[in-house]
């Protein structure tokens, strides 16, 4: 954690002598109630009626000028340092391998990043004034202790006694806090989900139950928010409690001396002043112990995530990929997701440069997977794939990734302009570029007739467009990145037929000349390809052209006659 705040160091030491000025300044107004008893009411001492009055506005006015110092400078280094590690949070997430995105919810990730941050930053004030009071208290002791050391050890020797029931707070605190953020991440996603799918959800007129799903999730959140709100309201009349023991000890005690002479009333009082200064400390520490906990519990979900191993970490190749007119083996390939099942098993087959290849096969035979393990989406249990007779893990991870588009049934479109959804793929490419990839892709027909053309916005997902202009854009961001390896994984199955036949046209565009991994819903897009590669149950049950392989494999004979009749029938 000091890493984070080791480029402000300067700044953090000027900011803690500012602290330490005002914690003195406490001190400094405990000493002179002494003067005001003792030298001003008792011995009628004119010439500190004069200069005390003078003195004490000399040190609240010191007192503000550092404290307002002390504030603005930690709370500056605590928002540049919530900002690096916002920064370092969302750059973690986004280098995080596939495999993690398909393990946790959107929505609890994006809990990470917004709440348990927003908890972290809302915390730095709590902590700037514990430090505060921290050296308030010191300062204090050591004030009280010069003054009657007798009186101090009666006071002090009671400061164990809060320890053990704030720690019981504080890890009740902990527990609440942390269940409580997790129960956050799943209201969030629950959002997510919900807004995500409106559509949906009007269309089942599913408003009443995703109602009720939220309205559970936030009841959770509640219910840990109570049992933290219960044991935090716990921590701040134990404190008083336990307080007023100390200081009806020092009343006795020091009302004791006071009677005998030993000490003067003005001793008594300014030791009593600076001893209910320090008990101010101690309760704001109790107090701001939910806050604290709540924070401490949040910075614990974060940097557990900060330490998870990214793709960073996986790319442990050096070499440069130059995919361009190279081969590609896939040789005795295993996959297993999970639980020791076999997603893909022992799969061997080669693919030449330049080639068009379909993958074909029944719901889960392995056909998306064989597909992202090509960009190393996730890395292969067992076996090798080959680029130039090269193992895939052997080439720099971002090189491997340069050589390869990928066009999927979900075409996914950001928030931004049609020209910037292009272009996401080569950020310096020119406005002619872009356009002439649009053209490729058949998309400028309908872009051209919107009123701002490239400038159109595309909407949340691409919300503004239809299906098929959205596929038609996200090929054509395709092209601008020129691939050597093209992965079309459903690209046309969620089409009209209007649209698909369009689309089919920008994907001819699209695959010429490079080598092409083509996942087929319609047989009919594929009957053409140069090798056509059956998946079942995990394995390769045939491979070869569509001639061949209808006659030698019964996956794919069933696949096609199916399909067959149902466009007959159509």
């Amino acid at each position: 954690m000091w890493s984070y705040f080791e480029p402000y160091k300067v700044i953090l030491v000027i900011a803690v002598i500012a602290s330490l000025i005002t914690a003195s300044t406490n001190g400094a107004l405990a000493v002179a109630v002494k003067y005001v008893l003792d030298d001003i009411f008792d011995a009628k001492n004119y010439t500190y009626l004069f200069i005390l009055p003078v003195a004490v506005m000399i040190i609240y006015v010191a007192k503000s000028s550092f404290l307002f110092l002390q504030n603005f400078l930690m709370s500056y280094i605590g928002n540049k340092v919530i900002e690096k590690l916002r920064n370092e949070t969302f750059e973690k997430m986004i280098h995080l391998p596939v495999k993690y995105y398909a393990e946790e919810s959107t929505g609890a990730l994006m809990s990470r990043i917004t709440n348990d941050i927003n908890l972290v930053q809302s915390s730095i004030p709590t902590i700037i004034n514990m430090l505060r009071a921290v050296v308030t208290m010191v300062g204090l002791i050591g004030v009280i202790i010069y003054m009657n050391w007798q009186l101090a050890l009666v006071a002090i020797v009671l400061y164990p006694i809060f320890i053990y029931p704030l720690s019981v707070i504080s890890r009740k605190l902990r527990r609440y806090s942390t269940r409580g953020q997790e129960s956050m991440g799943i209201l969030t996603s629950v959002l997510q989900e919900s807004f995500s799918g409106i559509r949906v959800v009007k269309a089942f007129i599913a408003e009443n139950k995703e109602q009720k799903r939220f309205e559970e999730a936030n009841a959770v959140t509640i219910k840990y928010a109570n049992k933290s709100v219960l044991a935090g309201s716990l921590a701040s009349p134990l404190t008083e409690a336990l307080g007023s023991v100390g200081i009806a000890a020092v009343l006795f005690i020091g009302g004791y001396q006071v009677i005998h002479g030993t000490v003067t009333t003005g001793q008594f009082f300014a030791f009593l002043a600076a001893l209910i200064q320090i008990y101010e400390p101690v309760k704001l520490f109790a107090s701001s112990n939910n806050a604290l906990q709540a924070a401490i519990a949040a910075g614990e979900r974060v940097f557990s995530m900060l330490d998870e191993k990214d793709e960073v970490m996986e790319n442990t190749g050096t070499k440069e990929c130059h995919a361009e007119n190279k081969d590609i083996e896939f040789k005795n390939v295993s996959f297993i997701y999970k639980d020791d099942i076999y997603a893909l098993k022992n799969v061997s087959f080669n693919v030449k440069a330049g080639s068009t290849v379909a993958f074909v096969g029944p719901s889960g035979a392995g056909k998306t997977t064989m597909a992202h393990l090509i960009p190393r989406f996730y890395d292969v249990t067992d076996g090798h794939i080959l680029i130039d007779n090269v193992d895939i893990r052997e080439y720099d991870l971002y090189s491997l990734r340069h050589n390869i588009s990928i066009v999927s049934q979900d075409a996914f479109l950001f928030n931004d302009t049609i020209s910037n959804n292009i272009r996401y793929s080569k950020e310096n490419a020119t406005d002619e570029e872009v356009k002439d990839a649009a053209r490729a892709a058949y998309a400028d027909e309908f872009i051209e007739k919107f009123p701002e053309k490239y400038d159109t916005m595309c909407g949340e997902r691409g919300v503004k467009l239809s299906g098929g202009q959205k596929q038609r854009i996200t090929i054509a961001r395709a092209l601008l990145k020129n691939p050597a390896i093209l992965i079309l994984d459903e690209a046309t199955s969620a089409l009209d037929t209007e649209s698909e036949r369009v689309v089919q046209k920008a994907l001819d565009n699209l695959m010429k000349g490079r080598t092409s991994f083509v996942i087929a819903h319609r047989l009919s897009t594929i009957l053409n390809a140069d090798m056509i590669v059956v998946f079942n149950k995990g394995g390769v049950e045939a491979i070869g052209r569509h001639e061949e392989i209808i006659k030698t494999s019964p996956t794919y004979k069933k696949l096609y006659e199916m399909q067959f009749k149902i466009e007959e029938q159509e």
